[in-house]
């Protein structure tokens, strides 16, 4: 059911610092920084690999990371893993699409997003929105 860890969403109440940080202390690539809706959400590329991306975002509280995998249907995927006793904490939009969230026994946070946006990478690459 699930295709693959896309995303690692992290919380960066100080946007420019954690950007800094990942790009300039651990050498990552940022992909593009957009602000919209009232948040900040910046994309780095830590490996040579395109995935997982980091998503730092500044609406997220601290040590609440969160892991996001693509499904490809993501009501036919929640129905089956309500079936199976997974409780749905919220729902949210990430910049790809639809995605619900829950926690596991020891209150990690997952969640499950479907692709409805495949393009925007492409379309995001480069943005750098100003503070």
């Amino acid at each position: 059911m699930f295709e693959s860890l896309d995303y690692l969403y992290v919380p960066a109440p100080d946007m420019e610092k954690s950007v800094r940080y990942y790009t300039e202390i651990l050498g990552g690539q940022l992909l593009w920084k957009i602000h919209a809706y009232g948040v900040w959400v910046s994309c780095i590329r830590l490996s040579e690999k395109e995935q997982p991306y980091i998503l730092l975002a500044d609406h997220i509280e601290r040590k609440d990371l969160m892991l996001i995998y693509r499904v490809n249907n993501l009501e036919k995927s929640s129905a089956v893993l309500e079936s199976q006793g997974w409780k749905k904490e919220k729902s949210l939009e990430i910049p790809n699409g639809p995605c619900y969230t829950f926690r596991d026994p020891a209150n990690n946070h997952i969640a499950i997003y479907e692709n409805k946006r495949p393009d925007l990478m492409k379309e995001f690459k480069g943005r750098i929105d100003k503070s």
